[in-house]
C-alpha cells in the first residue's frame, strides 16, 4: 500500500465536500424550479393551514420518487445530500487515516461517525 500524505488527503476530502454541496445545490434549484413550473398557477389557502406529513421517510422511496421526477422528492434528495456531505467526510477520513496506519485519529474519527450515524438514525 502506497502512503498517502496529508496534503492529498486535505485536497481529496475538499473536493468531497465541494461535490456534495454542489450536487446538492443542483439538485435543490432545480426541483424548486421545476416545482413552480408545475404549481405556478396554484393559490394557496391561508385560512386553512393542512400540515404535511412526512411522505418521503425511507431514502429508497426519496430516490425512486427523484428519478420519477416528483418535484418535492428532488428538492428533499437535495437537502438529504447535503446532510449526508460531512457524514461522507467524517467516512473517507477514517479510510484515509487507515491508510496512514494513525489509530488514534481512526479513533477518534470512528467515534464521530457513530455519533453522527446514532443521531441521524435515532433522533427526531
Amino acid at each position: 500500500m502506497r502512503a498517502v500524505s496529508d496534503r492529498q488527503v486535505e485536497v481529496f476530502i475538499g473536493e468531497v465536500l465541494r461535490t456534495g454541496v454542489i450536487v446538492s445545490a443542483v439538485l435543490t434549484v432545480v426541483g424548486f424550479a421545476l416545482y413552480l413550473l408545475h404549481f405556478a398557477d396554484a393559490q394557496p389557502h391561508y385560512l386553512h393551514f393542512i400540515p404535511l406529513r412526512g411522505r418521503f421517510y425511507f431514502p429508497s422511496m426519496l430516490f425512486h420518487l427523484a428519478a420519477s421526477g416528483h418535484t418535492q422528492a428532488i428538492m428533499e434528495l437535495g437537502i438529504l445530500i447535503l446532510i449526508a456531505t460531512p457524514v461522507a467526510r467524517v467516512a473517507f477520513l477514517i479510510g484515509a487515516f487507515a491508510l496512514q496506519r494513525d489509530r488514534l485519529y481512526i479513533g477518534v474519527s470512528s467515534v464521530v461517525l457513530l455519533v453522527l450515524l446514532f443521531s441521524l438514525i435515532f433522533m427526531k
